[in-house]
Formats: structure tokens, C-alpha cells, sequence
């Protein structure tokens, strides 16, 4: 019967999380609508007052969060939102962020029922969702780059048909995947629009730091300074990647063996204090209370970390 009814609460906290997102943040397609509702000259019906004036404090909240925010703070936000193919602002994440702490401070205090678990809950939730996004970052960014050669490839064979670089990029837009097709579309609009060559590949990489990306780039800024055959350089940059990859992937095989060495001797004390207390909590308990017994164990704490972190080190090697 327990069980049943945290999944209910999980569910019902769910569907409340859900309503409040689709009512703040896709607030603005929502204005959109009401706006093109009542300005249509097919329309005759009067202008429901409580709703737009709903709409308008979300939106003024909106703006308040966003002027709240610093502008430094909301661009490396905003940077890492792009990054991670969110499409989100960074006031809408804040908020998404609160609504989450809250949620997750209810639903502990649900479970436990006591006031401590709600700080814990709050917190997790809280940190749920920038690690999220963190974690998406960096999948797409090394999707990206696992794709790069590939892309190149496809513009060197472009440039060889006589196409021009813009044509290029567009043919890499219609065979790609994504995220190098929507980055390379981006590219496109943005030269569409009137921005240069240079700024719109400059754009690219403040949305995916690459080394490889960064080699491709000044490669193509330097030829259009210069001159010269861009299909020949961008086939060696293709070949450079392809070495470079294949040590990293060298270099990953070599070194699994110490990475997981360094895991072992983190978890290896932790789940043996786990099984002790399960098997005898009386004895382990010592350690806790005896300051004989505490010593030990900050003793062993401070020397677990820094033997993981001395592994990590030697076993992280850049190419």
C-alpha cells in the first residue's frame, strides 16, 4: 500500500511539474496565439481581460528574472543551453530549477517525513538540473566532433565538384545528422541574415569548443586572406583528425586499466564499511564514536582521495 502511494505522489507531483512548465515556460507561444486571436479581423469577440492580464505577469515576471540575472551570468548560461540543444532561456532554466527544488523538497518530505530530508530534496533538486544539462552538453559536443571528419570530408568532396564553400555547407546540412546539420543550418541563417563568414564561423565555435573545429576554422579564414586550394587543405585537416582520434582511442585502452584501479580504491573501503554494518553494526560503530575510531577514518578518507586523484592524473593524457 506504501508503495502505491509514492507512485501516485510521483505521478500527481509529475503532472503538476508539467502544468507549471507548459504555463510558464511556453508562455510566449501562448501570448502569441491570444494576440493573433484577437487582432484577426475574423475575430469579433471581446478581449477577455483576466487572461491577458495573466499572461502579462508571466511575461513581467519574466522580465524581472531576466534583469535579475547578470548579464555575464545569463550569457555562460545561455552558451551552455545552446550547447546542449535546450531550448530554453536562461531566466525560463532558473525557474525551472526552483520548480524542481520544490518538487523534490515535497516529495522527500512525503516519503521520510521529516524536516532535514526536505533540505536534502530541495538541494538534489536543485542540482538535478544543472547536471542534466551538463551531461547533455557534453554528449552533443563529442557527438560533434566524433562527426567532424566526416563533415569535412563531405565539404572537401563539395569544393571538388565546383561548388562553392556556402553550397558546401549546405550539402553537409542535407546529409548530415544532428547536431552538425542544425549547427552548420545555423551557420547558413546566419549568413543568410548578413553576417560574415568569419563571424558566423566564430558563432559556431563559441557553441561547440573543438580543437578540430578550431583547426578547420582558421584553416578556411587563412585561405580566404591568402588564397590557395581550400580542398587540399581541408583533406590533411581531415587526415590530422583521423591520427588524432585514432591515439586517443590508444591511449583510452591503455589506460582503463589504471582508471579503474583508481575506482576500486575509491569504493573499495566505502563498500566494505557498508558490508561491515550490515553484517556487525556494533563493531563498525566504534569508529564513529571512539576519536581513536574517527581519526582512522578521516585518516582514510583524506588518503583514498588523493591516491584517486594522483590516478586520475597520470591516467589523463591529452592529445
Amino acid at each position: 500500500m506504501h508503495t502505491y502511494l509514492i507512485l501516485m505522489v510521483s505521478f500527481s507531483s509529475f503532472l503538476f511539474f508539467y502544468a507549471i512548465l507548459q504555463l510558464t515556460l511556453l508562455s510566449n507561444k501562448r501570448l502569441n496565439k491570444r494576440m493573433n486571436y484577437y487582432l484577426s479581423a475574423k475575430k469579433k469577440s471581446k478581449l477577455d481581460k483576466r487572461k491577458f492580464n495573466a499572461a502579462l505577469q508571466i511575461q513581467l515576471y519574466k522580465q524581472q528574472m531576466r534583469s535579475k540575472v547578470s548579464k555575464k551570468k545569463s550569457k555562460k548560461l545561455e552558451n551552455m543551453l545552446r550547447r546542449a540543444g535546450v531550448p530554453l532561456k536562461p531566466e525560463e532554466f532558473i525557474l525551472f530549477r526552483w520548480i524542481s527544488s520544490l518538487l523534490m523538497a515535497a516529495f522527500f518530505y512525503l516519503i521520510f517525513g521529516k524536516v532535514l530530508m526536505v533540505f536534502l530534496g530541495a538541494m538534489l533538486g536543485y542540482m538535478l538540473p544543472i547536471i542534466w544539462i551538463k551531461n547533455k552538453e557534453k554528449k552533443r559536443i563529442q557527438k560533434f566532433n566524433d562527426g567532424l571528419a566526416d563533415m569535412i570530408s563531405t565539404v572537401v568532396g563539395s569544393l571538388r565538384a565546383g561548388f562553392s564553400f556556402p553550397q558546401a555547407l549546405k550539402t553537409v546540412v542535407e546529409e548530415s545528422d544532428d547536431p552538425i546539420s542544425s549547427e552548420i543550418g545555423y551557420v547558413l541563417k546566419e549568413m543568410q541574415y548578413g553576417s560574415s563568414l568569419e563571424d558566423s564561423l566564430s558563432e559556431l565555435y563559441e557553441r561547440m569548443p573543438s580543437e578540430d573545429l578550431e583547426l578547420m576554422i582558421q584553416a578556411i579564414l587563412i585561405q580566404r586572406q591568402v588564397g590557395g586550394n581550400l580542398a587540399i587543405v581541408l583533406d590533411k585537416i581531415v587526415q590530422t583528425i583521423r591520427d588524432r582520434t585514432k591515439i586517443q582511442r590508444q591511449i583510452i585502452t591503455l589506460t582503463a586499466q589504471g582508471k579503474l584501479s583508481g575506482i576500486v580504491i575509491g569504493l573499495l573501503p566505502v563498500i566494505l564499511g557498508l558490508v561491515l554494518f550490515a553484517i556487525e553494526p556494533e563493531y563498525i560503530s566504534k569508529l564513529f564514536t571512539n576519536m581513536l575510531g574517527i581519526g582512522m577514518m578521516i585518516a582514510g578518507i583524506i588518503s583514498g582521495t588523493i591516491g584517486f586523484i594522483l590516478i586520475r592524473k597520470v591516467t589523463t593524457i591529452e592529445v
